[in-house]
């Protein structure tokens, strides 16, 4: 599946509904809230580059973290050969080619497998019985990236007995790490780490199983994403598009503010079936957001929480 599940024929104004934040709500500061100080010459021009990407591509990076965004921005400028964001901006107007490689840098496309292997172990152990309760599942992987939490989750549901009987969900903004993820194919020297992570988080076969390892690559098997759906969706401006049983994003709310940050758990809540559940990053937590009275803590030092009934 190619297709965006939920931003098919969206103009950027419309393709996240009524979830999507108000144009209004991004003015001043709260009432009682001190001013913040006037902005830089070099943030505006970060301003005006994700305000002209958005115009110009549909692609919403207004609302991702400050500090982090003028980090990528000028290191894709080294990388990129530009001497000024103003003359990225020019170029990323004009070639979409251009856009095509600032994006790399914009996303930062780097996983590893079974990240956090408590994460993974907690899901084996106190998840996967209650997913056995149903005839089918759906599990969404948002910020999928380049896939290695996608054959991650895929290895620990064909283990429990889950996979033949699983859809899985597996979306992300960058047309370039949602191929990689589709083709599998992973560096031969990280696999000594993602077996180490496999083993910690209660891997219960040999990891060599999984994939063929030649030329420097370890190509994974194709069966484990069978039933996996590879599609475009944005967290900033799509809308959710199926009810599931398990949404995992880790380490992408990170880097988003505290408006992305309410609009992505407002889409995970809305997809979650009843007492459904969700996992994030080690350094994410619902606390303090505009949802975080709507789920229970399963697993605090591992992130996985349920939808409250």
């Amino acid at each position: 599946m190619s297709a965006n599940p939920a931003r098919q024929g969206a103009s950027p104004g419309e393709a996240g509904g009524d979830v999507l934040p108000q144009r209004g709500a991004r003015g001043g500061p709260a009432p009682g809230e001190p001013a913040p100080p006037p902005p830089s010459a070099a943030d505006i021009e970060v301003r005006l580059l994700m305000e002209a990407i958005y115009l110009r591509y549909s692609h919403d990076f207004r609302d991702y973290t400050g500090a982090s965004q003028k980090r990528r921005v000028n290191y894709a400028l080294e990388q990129m050969g530009f001497r000024s964001i103003s003359a990225l901006q020019e170029q990323v107007l004009r070639d979409d080619q251009v856009f095509g490689r600032l994006l790399q840098y914009l996303t930062v496309p780097v996983s590893e497998m079974f990240r956090d292997p408590d994460y993974f172990l907690a899901l084996r152990q106190q998840v996967v019985p209650v997913l056995h309760t149903y005839p089918s599942i759906k599990v969404w992987v948002a910020g999928c990236s380049t896939g290695e939490e996608v054959y991650s989750l895929a290895i620990l549901l064909r283990e429990e007995g889950l996979l033949d009987r699983a859809l899985i969900y597996a979306t992300d903004i960058n047309p370039q790490s949602l191929e990689k993820a589709r083709q599998g194919i992973f560096p031969a020297d990280a696999v000594r780490e993602y077996t180490a992570n496999y083993q910690r988080a209660g891997g219960r076969k040999s990891f060599s199983d999984y994939y063929t390892a030649a030329y420097g690559s370890a190509r994974f098997d194709p069966a484990l994403c069978a039933n996996v759906i590879f599609a475009d969706h944005s967290l900033a401006t799509d809308s959710v598009f199926a009810e599931t049983h398990l949404v995992s994003c880790r380490n992408v709310l990170i880097y988003f503010n505290r408006r992305l940050q309410d609009r992505a758990l407002g889409l995970f809540h809305d997809s979650l079936c009843h007492r459904g559940f969700l996992g994030l990053g080690a350094k994410e937590s619902i606390d303090f957001s505009a949802y975080g009275e709507r789920f229970d803590t399963l697993a605090r030092a591992e992130r996985i929480f349920r939808k409250r009934a």
